[in-house]
């Protein structure tokens, strides 16, 4: 059976895309799940949390088998992380920004060069979680095409509300020309101040917006606390890092996990 596929998108940098994608992949390996992250984003943050050893600025990595001048495939980059179980398509220097530019004259066939990748390597993992750029370039075209599902990553700000109708419409539009199985699997928000006035607007606001929109915003928000942060720039799992406040946010994201891959 092959994967499946889940791309983590937000054209908007800075939301915790990244950070969510690292906490998913460990609520994935923790259940027994195989499971293959992506580094999509130019900025290769999952790449540095994640792999087992450091990838040099000349490693080949995912911009060597999107690019038509390499002829790497995607079994030939893939390495460890720091967890068994968990493989990461590594992002490595600044070549996969390059290649996100190649491919807007690439020509037809463009858009599915990632999804052609992953057949190659499907049957070998249960969940794909791919970290996509931030932005709706030909990269994170790339990961939406390739997906069963999306997630989409944001903050109860109203940048974040802004931006959201945007995304949507690009979603529509890669289910409509090259993904028409592509799936909303809802929205999850990160770093939310529930005390504040503001954050709890906007996150009413947001609801009121997926429900007009008939999908889903993952409940509870992931709530703005130091500890994930520090536990991901130390390459450590919220489980492991030992106290009672980052155990409960590892079984928040583990929830959220089943409430992903179970959303129709």
């Amino acid at each position: 059976m092959n994967a499946e596929i889940i791309a983590l998108a937000n054209q908007k940098g800075g939301v915790g895309k990244s950070t969510t994608t690292v906490n998913l992949a460990r609520a994935a390996v923790r259940r027994g799940l195989r499971v293959l992250v992506v580094d999509l984003d130019p900025q290769g943050n999952l790449t540095d949390a994640l792999a087992a050893e450091p990838v040099s600025d000349d490693q080949v990595g995912l911009a060597d088998v999107l690019s038509a001048r390499a002829d790497e495939v995607l079994s030939d980059v893939i390495v460890p992380s720091i967890w068994p179980g968990v493989d990461i398509a590594p992002t490595a220097g600044d070549t996969l920004a390059s290649v996100g530019e190649e491919l807007i004259t690439t020509g037809a066939g463009r858009e599915s060069k990632l999804r052609k990748a992953l057949a190659e390597v499907a049957d070998r993992y249960d969940l794909i979680l791919v970290d996509c750029a931030p932005s709706l370039d030909q990269l994170t075209i790339n990961g939406l095409t390739a997906a069963h599902k999306v997630l989409i990553v944001t903050q109860s700000k109203k940048w974040s509300l802004d931006g959201l109708a945007k995304l949507l419409r690009t979603i529509e539009s890669v289910r409509e020309h090259y993904n028409q199985g592509l799936q909303v699997a809802g929205v999850l928000v990160n770093q939310h101040e529930g005390r504040t006035i503001a954050g709890q607007t906007w996150l009413d606001e947001l609801h009121a917006a997926a429900e007009a929109r008939n999908f889903r915003v993952l409940t509870p928000p992931v709530p703005k606390r130091v500890v994930i942060a520090d536990a991901t720039e130390a390459s450590v799992a919220l489980d492991e890092w030992g106290s009672a406040e980052a155990m409960e946010l590892s079984e928040m994201y583990a929830d959220h996990l089943t409430t992903i891959q179970g959303a129709k």
